[in-house]
């Protein structure tokens, strides 16, 4: 699926978010523009602010917040992804050196810091508590669930339910507030904003799921990324944790031995056990559980173009191979 007829139905919009973020991008240190400019440019979905932008459209808020609020979604997003190859010592990103690998570690932590801080110099410029609130809440929910992630690394006994917390936290958080916090500028019903927060939720989680399954069924080119970058990094995602559930004892000893002593020569075999299992299949079944509660929750918003594009990332979200 393309996303650029979505895309389009919000040019405009999108056309201010990328002027606010280029202005926030600025400082006399040339180095903090250079480094930023290279990832935020390499070419990632953004899907973030288009959320917003098209949740905003679809309850017909009329103001300038949501390309505020937009533009900060951005931001962090950008921030966490430089202090996440950081941590995981990553090399590529979207097919480009990452930051960290052409900067330095303590350059990237320090530009994602200043990403952090601008997000919310625009955001607070909004002038309201309540989005303000929402947004440093969910910053701080991501936060935590990195610190989750980290400290289960090389974990061979996380469940399911342990997983998914995680997914919620790091990735679900933010889809939530981009469709979420424009009902809220708008002054919309409750029941609005929930059912926009639970799509996006549900959109969050769908999405990261299928990110995890295209580590291990993907390719380099169409990701960017090397194959099998998870199991490298000892993350019990959750194709390895059903795969490890149902495999038979010389199948989870050799994805244990995987997470906990990685060298490339387990990646094969691991993808086959993989497959054996299918736990690439259960892991997409759920995605689409969650796309599906996605859709449900979205039917409270009156019909319009920007709700069928909002239903159409959604399902784009589930069938994409990158």
């Amino acid at each position: 699926m393309d996303l650029a007829p979505i895309t389009a139905l919000v040019k405009n919009d999108f056309d201010q978010v990328d002027a606010l973020i280029d202005q926030c991008l600025y400082s006399e240190i040339a180095l903090i523009p250079e480094l930023a400019k290279h990832l935020i440019e390499s070419g990632g979905k953004r899907l973030r602010p288009l959320i917003a932008l098209l949740s905003a459209k679809a309850i017909n808020y009329t103001g300038k917040g949501h390309v505020q609020l937009a533009a900060s979604l951005e931001l962090i997003h950008t921030a966490t992804l430089l202090h996440d190859d950081v941590i995981d010592g990553s090399e590529l990103r979207r097919g480009k050196k990452t930051a960290n690998s052409l900067w330095g570690n303590s350059v990237s932590v320090l530009v994602g810091d200043f990403l952090y801080s601008r997000a919310f110099q625009v955001i607070s410029q909004i002038q309201n508590s309540r989005v303000l609130t929402s947004l440093a809440d969910a910053t701080n929910t991501l936060s935590q669930a990195e610190i989750l992630q980290l400290l289960s690394c090389h974990n061979t006994k996380i469940d399911e339910e342990h997983c998914l917390k995680i997914i919620e936290g790091k990735t679900g958080t933010l889809f939530s507030i981009a469709a979420e916090q424009p009902a809220t500028l708008a002054g919309r019903p409750d029941t609005e904003i929930l059912a926009l927060a639970q799509y996006g939720l549900h959109l969050g989680i769908a999405f990261q799921l299928i990110d995890d399954t295209l580590d291990y069924s993907g390719t380099s080119l169409e990701l960017g990324k090397s194959l099998g970058d998870d199991l490298a990094e000892g993350k019990p995602t959750l194709p390895l944790i059903y795969a490890l559930q149902h495999a038979n004892p010389e199948q989870a000893q050799l994805i244990k031995t995987a997470l906990t002593q990685y060298n490339q020569t387990h990646l094969t075999a691991v993808v086959e056990i993989l497959q054996a299992t299918q736990a690439i299949a259960y892991t997409q079944q759920l995605a689409q559980h969650h796309i599906q509660q996605a859709l449900i929750h979205l039917e409270i918003i009156p019909d319009s173009d920007y709700r069928q594009a909002l239903a159409q990332l959604a399902k784009f979200s589930v069938e994409r191979s990158y």
